[in-house]
């Protein structure tokens, strides 16, 4: 692998020196002080990126538990709803991208689910979330960055829509929580999902949890998988352990990497992802290449990730070669997922990107779509990225 070789996918992102270095410490036991000592660090910075991803860096909870998991955001997600409707219930799921899709997979294993849907990449829409959310409705579940697209969902609104019918709300913020803003209690979360490899910045196969105080009574950890009964995980957190063997590896390379993030601060790294996103944007657009992603007054374009059409003669067909000339400049982007491979390509801003890296991804794919015999104006692109950043 060449030495300057820079990983742009949106998950697993790059990870600092001094996470690698955490990570190849001398082996300890999992039900050691040692270990617990890596436990406490690592929850109480991920704590404070779920209670503190705001513009200001003000707290967003009143109260809650960050958990952290043996697995990845999907097992965070399916815990969520096995302890919550574990047993039958009703489940309101927002699905417009693969990951909203996933968390109503997650859910029909448990519950009957009534699915609110939207072609991947276009607007919730709001008014069918608030006709399919009865009083009956035990919980809703929702991605606030959907990975698969490029869009960021109204959260809010619809967290307005599950307190109204008194139902539970659960929320992936998988590739927001972390790099952008995120509001426990503004926006009524009862249970958050996160995941170590996207923008938390660490290596892949943890993923973490918020748990609300208010929705502890709620909980069944009876009825949940066994592996993921919360009320278990929440009473083995009080002494620093998981229920199970943990990851030591991975755990002491999330808590340097959460370390990181309190030492940066949620309100500056918030800024910087937003401001490095827009430089995507305004790159690829002044390029002249169009965002996948539609908007309305409620959506936006993701502030972590960027998806955008490929253009005739690098579609379908013609994708591969398009990839594969980024591949050849040691540069690693996604291309779409499911339906949307070979229509569109993605490129992540997550983790600890410097400006510099920002404009090579940039310059990257317009070289690569220049190569493959595609008109762009890549010098323009990269001048608009620069300025972006030097706002």
């Amino acid at each position: 692998m060449r030495e300057d070789f820079l990983l742009l996918n949106p998950g697993p992102v790059p990870v600092a020196r001094e996470v690698r270095e955490a990570m190849s410490a001398p082996m300890v036991s999992h039900r050691s002080a040692a270990f617990e000592a890596v436990y406490e660090r690592a929850q109480e910075h991920v704590e404070y990126v779920f209670e503190g991803s705001t513009p200001s860096g003000d707290t967003t909870s009143a109260g809650g538990t960050a958990l952290l998991l043996n697995g990845t955001a999907t097992m965070g997600m399916e815990a969520a709803v096995g302890n919550l409707v574990g047993d039958g219930g009703e489940v309101v799921a927002v699905v417009n991208g693969k990951f909203g899709r996933r968390f109503a997979r997650v859910a029909e294993r448990y519950a009957d689910v009534t699915r609110v849907t939207a072609d991947w990449g276009a607007p919730v829409d709001l008014d069918a979330v608030a006709d399919a959310v009865t009083t009956e409705t035990d919980v809703v579940t929702m991605v606030h960055n959907e990975t698969s697209t490029g869009l960021l969902n109204p959260v809010d609104a619809v967290g307005d829509i599950a307190a109204d019918a008194d139902a539970r709300y659960v929320v992936d913020g998988v590739t927001s929580i972390g790099g952008d803003e995120f509001r426990i209690d503004d926006w009524g979360v009862d249970i958050a999902v996160t995941d170590a490899q996207k923008a938390l910045a660490a290596p892949p196969g943890l993923s973490a949890v918020y748990v609300t105080d208010d929705v502890v009574p709620a909980l069944d950890g009876e009825a949940a998988p066994f592996y993921e009964d919360i009320e278990w995980h929440l009473r083995k957190a009080e002494s620093n352990q998981t229920p199970f063997t943990s990851a030591v590896p991975l755990f002491r390379g999330l808590a340097a990497a959460a370390a990181r993030i309190r030492e940066e601060g949620m309100a500056d790294r918030i800024a910087r992802h937003r401001r490095q996103a827009a430089a995507f944007r305004d790159g690829f657009h002044e390029m002249g290449l169009a965002s996948f992603p539609e908007l309305n007054d409620a959506a936006a374009y993701s502030n972590t990730l960027t998806a955008i059409r490929l253009p005739a003669g690098a579609r379908g067909a013609d994708a591969a070669a398009f990839m594969d000339a980024v591949t050849a400049r040691g540069v690693s982007i996604s291309g779409g997922q499911g339906h949307l491979g070979g229509e569109i390509f993605r490129v992540s801003n997550m983790g600890q990107l410097t400006a510099q890296q920002v404009v090579r991804g940039v310059r990257t794919v317009g070289d690569a779509l220049d190569e493959v015999g595609v008109d762009v104006a890549v010098h323009d692109g990269v001048a608009a990225a620069r300025a972006t950043l030097e706002q």
